[in-house]
């Protein structure tokens, strides 16, 4: 599992650089520990980034 977390977080810092890869540990940080703030910021940042510009 810690493999593809890694995996998976490269993937996200290559495609969409440091944001992403702060509202990826944001989230999976707010899950892991229970806070709903912290998990909530690493949504809205993902959620920024994944969102088409047009």
């Amino acid at each position: 599992m810690p493999l593809i977390t890694l995996g998976l977080e490269q993937i996200i810092q290559w495609k969409y650089g440091v944001m992403g890869s702060l509202g990826i540990t944001l989230l999976s940080l707010g899950l892991k520990v229970g806070n709903s703030n912290c998990a909530c910021a690493g949504v809205l940042i993902l959620v920024l980034l994944f969102t088409p510009t047009d």
